[in-house]
């Protein structure tokens, strides 16, 4: 039976765990004949196709009404997940997203739910980012069970549209067994990012629900639940549209803990892992979707005595006039794959902090002063310093309630990050190296296992902010999902209850 002292959640992160003398052997060999499509195909509905609508000028649909608003639907799902470049292989070409993913795997689905309106019919759409199309694969009137899966969230009285990401396990499973489940809620994150910036761009505000009735949303896609489940579910309101100006609402809901459990064999964790962490079948739950008082405030958690503080206040980037950067940058975002080993400056640093944690910075260009997170009180974030001119080397933690870097090593650590990193040269030779943590512990008393994703989807949301700033400023970036877990902590300082959950690199690149 299960170790009492842990919840299937901590047993699933204490099994994924990257160790040295063991990793070899949990890295078998890729059949690369057996890895799994990265498109859905239908094989009946009807196809609405987008590609007409995306126009170079922002204005040529200015006088017809309909014509503007697929426009507007178009660009989202474009910035969201669309194609934006391809890879000549022997086989098929290989397609890059404007959503990173952990080996170029792309778990993520994404689905468009009409309550039904003038110009889209109620049903169901999966996007094509393959033809950048719609695929209506089901007309009727969903809405009152997608109200009903998500216990009749305040939000979906009053809005349209709503967007689901869901993950098909096997894409990245393939690759990277019961570990893959971190990344494919990384990949949502990252996901989620791209669609708060995008609505924003085209006048929506995506109202993020994490507490749904798993089983009730599986009926609904018409899924296979060994197959595919939903992540996130993301109401969109239209801002042109005075009464769909909400307010903001709870983001995530509590499940069980989970303490009793089979011995779980290998190949099946992550599988019992989402299933442990749904939410129940239940009609009769009565939910409070006032924000939860964590999701208002945040504190700073740790202050080190005697440590070096450095602020962090600095002048917010700069997206143009009518945030005319933004769409640029999320559809050239790029992974980078080397850094040339020089110097940051500070005050890049510390520009790219500001944009992915002080979003109230950036009200005045147009975007939203306080975005969807599950619950970024549960969040910390400590960076190691290799090589930013103006700042001393070593590990900080960042403090973003109060604006400031505080100190807990001195130290180059950059051959410890090639070893951290999984010998990968980009933890060498960033300049700057970013981990987001969190202490399991606490997370799963305050929301249940179910946490386990809420964690790990706003460390990829807050990374994917990262990824935009440092593109807009000409720096590399590229996420790490794969590190060894405890030796991480151990060699950089960071406090033994925070579990690394993430890492980006920042650096610059190599020409």
């Amino acid at each position: 039976m299960s170790d009492l002292t842990a919840s299937i959640a901590q047993h699933y992160h204490e099994r994924t765990k990257y160790n040295p003398e063991t990793i070899n052997a949990k890295q078998p060999p890729l059949d690369w004949s057996q890895q799994p499509l990265p498109f859905k195909e239908y094989k009946i509905g009807t196809s609405i196709d987008l590609k007409p609508y995306l126009n170079d000028d922002a204005t040529a649909f200015s006088n017809d009404p309909a014509k503007l608003w697929w426009q507007r639907l178009a660009r989202l799902l474009l910035c969201s997940y669309g194609l934006t470049g391809r890879i000549p292989t022997p086989g098929n070409p290989h397609y890059l997203r404007a959503s990173p993913s952990a080996g170029g795997l792309y778990p993520a689905e994404l689905y468009l739910i009409s309550r039904g309106t003038p110009l889209l019919p109620a049903g169901l759409y999966n996007y094509q980012a393959y033809t950048h199309s719609l695929m209506h694969f089901w007309e009727s009137d969903v809405w009152t069970k997608l109200q009903t899966a998500c216990y009749w969230h305040p939000v979906l009285e009053n809005t349209q549209l709503a967007l689901v990401t869901t993950a098909v396990f096997q894409r990245s499973a393939w690759r990277y067994q019961d570990r893959a489940y971190r990344r494919i809620c990384l990949d949502t994150g990252h996901l989620l990012g791209n669609i708060e910036l995008a609505c924003t761009l085209n006048d929506y505000r995506p109202h993020l629900i994490g507490g749904f009735m798993d089983e009730a949303m599986q009926q609904l896609l018409y899924l296979d639940a060994e197959q595919e489940g939903a992540i996130a579910i993301l109401p969109l309101a239209d801002l042109l549209e005075v009464k769909q100006n909400l307010s903001l609402a709870r983001t995530a809901l509590a499940a069980t803990t989970q303490r009793y459990y089979p011995p779980i064999p290998e190949g099946q964790l992550l599988s019992y892992l989402h299933q442990a962490t749904q939410l129940p079948l239940d009609t009769t739950v009565k939910v409070n979707w006032k924000p939860a008082t964590s999701q208002v405030q945040r504190t700073d958690k740790y202050n080190f005595p005697f440590c070096l503080k450095v602020s962090t206040q600095t002048p917010p980037i700069n997206w143009g006039n009518q945030l005319e950067h933004l769409e640029t940058t999320i559809l050239r975002r790029r992974s980078t794959r080397a850094y040339s080993g020089a110097a940051l400056t500070f005050e890049e640093l510390i520009a790219l902090l500001d944009f992915t944690y002080q979003p109230q910075h950036y009200i005045d260009q147009g975007l939203d002063g306080s975005p969807d997170y599950f619950d970024l009180s549960l969040v910390e974030t400590f960076i190691v310093v290799s090589s930013v001119t103006g700042l001393e080397e070593g590990c900080y933690y960042y403090a973003p309630k109060t604006h400031e870097l505080r100190q807990i090593r001195f130290k180059n650590f950059r051959q410890e990050l090639h070893f951290l990193c999984l010998q990968q040269d980009l933890g060498r030779d960033a300049g700057a190296v970013l981990f987001h943590t969190a202490d399991l512990k606490v997370a799963i008393a305050a929301y249940g296992d179910r946490v386990y994703r809420y964690l790990h989807t706003d460390a990829g949301h807050l990374g994917q902010r990262l990824n935009l700033a440092a593109t807009q400023l000409g720096l590399g970036v590229s996420g790490i999902a794969g590190f060894f877990d405890d030796q991480v902590n151990e060699v950089l300082g960071i406090p033994s209850d925070e579990a690394v959950l993430y890492i980006t690199t920042l650096g610059a690149v190599q020409k």
